[in-house]
């Protein structure tokens, strides 16, 4: 059973982990029945006759996956489930079959040594707005009308607009008034929606329960597991409208596309038409294109008997024909005191959903870890003592470029919060190591110390319009990859990789949003009978590393190229297991020379370890591997 233990995620027997797994899996973000591939327009709006059994893939091909995943040394996963997966059909009405599936594929993983935490996925709030996550009715129950958010410019859905779906469009819904109106009732409906209720209940309290009931049941099915260890709390989180200031601005986390303020956004929903500014992002950084009138037919998506949520809590009105904006601060005074998402919203959201989790599957002899996530690139909420226990730091992080551009140029990176550009392979390297780093001083300086996961990262692999699909070269996906992988091992800092889709194709990629990140394809495979056949830049992501270290990890490097891997660390008196090295057949397939400071090792080719016991004379031990020629 993991568990944390001050900076550092530790095993029974105090040694350091490091944790190397994978995302499972990217199409799980939509049903497997009937295909929900978001590229098919065909039934989309049918949303409570739908099944997720299959997610993230068919029972009768676990053991195939799995056994590539173990053979990788993937042996941590981020395992995805949505709340619509869960609760679909209607509120309260509970997938048992998708529920007894999900025990089934989980308790599976038991078998070949892979631990795991529950994510509760989402991506700006659902299929509906753009993303995955909440099933469709969590609109209706508010008034909106799906089908409509198109018209309306409420979302950008990839079903909806057709192909070619632009590139990476999807993030800019968040701030859109279908995914933007939900997360401030999701978090904030208390203060922000007083006046709009749902079966006379309070739309907060409504939209919270269910989800956390929804995750609740999949906590039932799976307590108990020791392989289990924890469950995240929602993936990326967003404000919504808290805190924003000028609700005549807009503001989107990448622009592209019509942009619309928050005041034109619910303007555009009570059906008058918006004259908005159009961006494109480039290289360069962000340029408006145009101006473009929308929903010049003046459609609204509230159904007959709904008032629109925003003007009927005060917020704006349309007297006369004339938008106004009745209340400017409305998003960032709450009883005339400025508020804060993370700390007055989402720590709280965090507080509750841990402790009715832990009602459910909590022991004294098991206490599952929550992982906490915060908006993407922004800090953490202030922990203190009255707040959650035994919590982890969830982060994400890409390679900028690599992600949004869709091309590698190894000169070429960016500070992911701070959008600097980082020029030189030396300078890059530093920087993608330090961007990691941060994250850890965060968890230690808002959290109060507890480890670091980085919950995502990954590379796209159809850079440059998908050129090594057609010619069988994935050096720029290597070189990627590689990079991504020296910054993890720069920073010392465990990570679940994004991600392993089993039924990613070439042409739809990871069958969400024209996303296309997974480590394996049946396109690439080859040779069915051989697990590293589909494998992609294999090269770069399967690699050694020290997997449990009896002591604190100090540096730990891997050169894919020579195949040299070197590891220091400081022992802890108070350890008696050994610590273990995974070495992979992938990257030595004729064995490997080692050479250490001190002590003894043995191989273990079958579960392709190095286990190595430090002689407790010395405080610091050195291990060096080479591959046998």
């Amino acid at each position: 059973m993991i568990k944390t233990d001050g900076v550092w995620f530790k095993d029974e027997a105090g040694r350091a982990l490091l944790l190397r797994g994978v995302n499972l899996g990217g199409s799980t973000k939509v049903p497997f029945t009937p295909d929900g591939a978001t590229y098919i327009r065909e039934g989309f709006f049918d949303h409570r006759a739908v099944s997720f059994v299959g997610r993230p893939f068919p029972l009768e091909e676990a053991d195939e996956h799995y056994a590539r995943l173990r053979k990788w040394g993937l042996t941590f996963l981020r395992f995805l489930v949505t709340w619509e997966a869960v609760e679909h059909a209607g509120p309260g009405s509970y997938d048992e079959e998708y529920l007894d599936y999900l025990y089934a594929v989980v308790q599976k993983a038991a078998e070949y040594d892979i631990q795991l935490f529950i994510d509760p996925h989402q991506d700006v709030w659902s299929r509906f707005s753009g993303g995955d996550g909440a099933p469709g009715w969590a609109f209706e129950a508010v008034g909106m009308d799906i089908t409509k958010f198109s018209e309306t410019g409420a979302a950008i859905v990839h079903q909806i607009h057709g192909d070619p779906f632009p590139r990476m469009i999807w993030p800019t819904n968040n701030t859109k008034l279908a995914a933007a109106t939900m997360f401030t009732l999701f978090f904030g409906g208390n203060d922000f929606a007083p006046q709009t209720k749902v079966d006379g209940m309070p739309v907060q309290e409504y939209l919270q329960s269910h989800y956390i009931n929804a995750i609740r049941q999949i906590a039932e099915r799976l307590k108990g597991l020791p392989h289990v260890v924890g469950y995240d709390t929602l993936n990326e989180p967003y404000p919504g409208y808290i805190g924003w200031e000028d609700l005549n601005h807009p503001e989107a986390e990448v622009e592209m596309g019509p942009i619309p303020s928050p005041l034109q956004s619910m303007a555009l929903g009570a059906g008058i038409p918006q004259y908005v500014d159009v961006w494109d992002r480039r290289m360069t950084g962000p340029k408006k294109i145009e101006t473009r009138l929308l929903n010049p037919e003046g459609v609204s998506l509230w159904m007959d008997g709904y008032e629109p949520v925003w003007k009927a809590n005060g917020v704006w009105d349309a007297a006369g024909g004339e938008v106004r904006l009745l209340r400017p601060d409305h998003f960032t005074r709450v009883d005339g005191k400025p508020i804060s998402f993370n700390q007055d919203y989402l720590r709280p959201f965090a507080n509750r959903y841990a402790a009715e989790i832990r009602a459910i599957d909590s022991t004294p002899e098991r206490d599952p870890i929550i992982f906490v996530e915060t908006v993407p690139m922004q800090e953490l909420p202030q922990w203190g003592p009255e707040d959650a226990h035994n919590i982890a730091s969830a982060p994400h992080w890409y390679d900028g470029v690599v992600l949004f551009m869709k091309t590698f140029n190894p000169m070429i990176g960016i500070d992911a919060r701070t959008l600097k550009i980082q020029l030189g392979k030396r300078r890059i390297r530093k920087s993608f190591a330090e961007q990691l780093r941060r994250y850890k001083r965060e968890a230690a300086d808002y959290l109060g110390g507890v480890p670091t996961l980085i919950g995502e990262i990954g590379i796209a692999y159809d850079l440059d319009d998908k050129k090594a699909f057609r010619t069988g070269d994935f050096s720029q996906q290597v070189q990627a990859f590689d990079r991504t992988m020296v910054a993890l091992e720069d920073a010392l800092v465990s990570a679940t990789l994004w991600n392993y889709t089993a039924d990613n194709t070439n042409e739809r990629g990871d069958l969400w949003n024209d996303e296309d990140l997974s480590l394996f394809s049946r396109d690439q495979q080859d040779d069915p009978s051989d697990l590293d056949s589909g494998g992609r830049a294999l090269e770069a992501v399967v690699r050694p590393y020290a997997m449990k270290t009896a002591g604190t990890p100090l540096v730990m490097s891997f050169d894919h190229k020579t195949k040299v891997f070197a590891f220091q660390f400081e022992h802890d008196p108070a350890v008696d297991a050994p610590t273990e090295i995974f070495v992979p057949e992938t990257q030595y397939p004729n064995g490997c020379n080692v050479q250490v400071s001190d002590g003894e090792y043995e191989i273990d080719a079958e579960r392709q370890l190095l286990i190595y016991r430090h002689s407790p004379a010395l405080n610091y031990h050195h291990i060096h591997i080479t591959p046998k020629r």
